[in-house]
């Protein structure tokens, strides 16, 4: 395996160091008088494009007592509008040779087009026309709150796993609105009405509010004509955004333990509360990031060496970290245990690797290693028109520019085994962080 894992690494070192410089596509970017952003990604090896509309609102915006709203809106923008017939949006792309969806986030909510070029007009118009001139019934709104309050009950409710995410979630925030589940607490969902749905749709959901990315076999200056025939005559809310309620000083390690009959394989997970990426200081963020990819990337990750391959207490481990957050982000261990080992050896393996990094960081050999596959996974993602879409509207509705996205593997690249250590230290503090055990109702926590 050791033998195989070298290959491996020499052949992605030797396949980067005959790439001389990672060329980026053409990006442009522009402003309606509105105040709607466009950002035109070029790539012409295919006739197809992706259309992204992204609303800078997202379940973090959600107002108090009315939780689940955002994810709400994003069901409600497939109704009927002045022009379309409910249900009549993604039954026309699907007519005209497209895909079409939507996603809820904390940071945003997200609607998306994968069609052929010469049909972007079309999926501009019919967005433009949902952005403004929904036609919002009392009907509407019920029908629709019955088929996510069904969706809450075969997502979160019958998954274990999922419940004990947002107990996790509740836990670790104190005060910032990431605490709450994007979906909403279920007794909230029931009191969505009209009047709520009525006034999140004029807040939100106007040109001065959102950001068109648009990816493919276009040019600039056929996108900004598109743009402003269907965008450019929408009425803007003039509303600056509002501020989000912060994370207070966290003084005290949350311990808590979940017992469900329904699971079948317990384990265990700890999140830290970390900085998100800052652009005064990138470095933080970029260090952690690695700091992820040595912990548990894999199977030559520190977590997984010594859990699965050395001491044999688990079978699966990881780590993992956003740095894309409007507010405060998280970092997060976790570990499965083998059959006959139980949660607390595990949670004691993790900390003898976590305390271990953060003592001498990482070695030159391990941090160049994760660098490296941090640069191909760049590379090979931009054989993707959806997915560099994705990474640009993602980061700009978070409030990241196109430089913070383009810069993103030179900060890495910078980032030595010092960084790494002083993040460790910095941010994997027990006091800012929240340890889960999940297990079935046999086991004792």
């Amino acid at each position: 395996m050791r033998l195989i894992l070298q290959w491996v690494a020499s052949f992605i070192a030797l396949f980067l160091g005959a790439v001389p410089a990672l060329a980026e596509q053409p990006v442009t970017s522009f402003r309606l008088a509105n105040g709607m952003d466009v950002v035109v990604i070029e790539d012409h090896r295919a006739p197809v494009v992706s259309h992204m509309v992204w609303y800078r609102v997202g379940s973090a915006d959600d107002p108090k007592g009315h939780t689940g709203i955002a994810h709400f809106f994003e069901h409600l923008m497939f109704k009927a509008t002045d022009d379309m017939a409910d249900g009549a949006f993604s039954k026309i792309v699907a007519a005209n040779g497209g895909q079409d969806n939507a996603f809820t986030s904390y940071d945003y909510t997200g609607y998306y087009q994968r069609i052929a070029a010469d049909r972007l007009g079309l999926v501009m118009k019919m967005e433009a026309d949902r952005m403004r001139h929904l036609v919002l019934t009392r009907e509407v709104v019920a029908t629709e709150r019955s088929v996510i309050l069904e969706e809450r009950n075969q997502r979160t409710e019958n998954n274990p796993q999922a419940l004990f995410g947002e107990q996790m979630s509740a836990a670790l925030y104190m005060n910032s609105p990431y605490g709450v589940p994007p979906i909403g607490w279920r007794h909230e969902i029931e009191k969505l009405s009209l009047e709520d749905a009525r006034s999140f749709y004029d807040r939100y959901y106007a040109p001065d509010n959102a950001i068109a990315v648009v990816a493919g076999d276009v040019i600039p200056d056929q996108v900004r004509d598109l743009a402003e025939k269907y965008y450019g005559p929408l009425t803007p809310s003039n509303r600056p955004p509002e501020a989000r309620p912060q994370e207070p000083p966290q003084l005290a390690a949350r311990h808590l333990t979940m017992h469900d009959a329904r699971v079948r394989q317990p384990y265990v997970i700890r999140k830290y509360i970390v900085s998100s990426y800052d652009p005064a200081n990138p470095r933080d963020a970029a260090a952690l990031a690695l700091l992820g990819d040595i912990l548990g990337k894999g199977i030559s990750s520190r977590l997984a060496r010594s859990l699965q391959l050395e001491q044999k207490v688990a079978i699966d481990s990881g780590a993992f970290y956003s740095p894309m957050r409007r507010d405060t982000s998280e970092f997060g261990v976790y570990g499965v245990p083998a059959p006959g080992q139980d949660l607390a050896t595990v949670e004691a393996a993790m900390d003898v690797v976590l305390a271990e990094i953060t003592a001498s960081g990482p070695a030159d050999d391990e941090l160049a290693r994760v660098k490296r596959l941090k640069r191909a996974g760049w590379i090979f993602s931009q054989d993707d028109a959806f997915g560099t879409a994705q990474r640009y509207g993602s980061a700009l509705a978070a409030g990241y520019s196109i430089e913070d996205v383009q810069n993103w593997l030179d900060v890495l690249e910078s980032v030595t085994p010092d960084d790494v250590r002083a993040v460790a230290k910095k941010y994997l503090v027990p006091e800012h962080s929240v340890t889960g055990w999940l297990m079935d109702t046999k086991e004792q926590g």
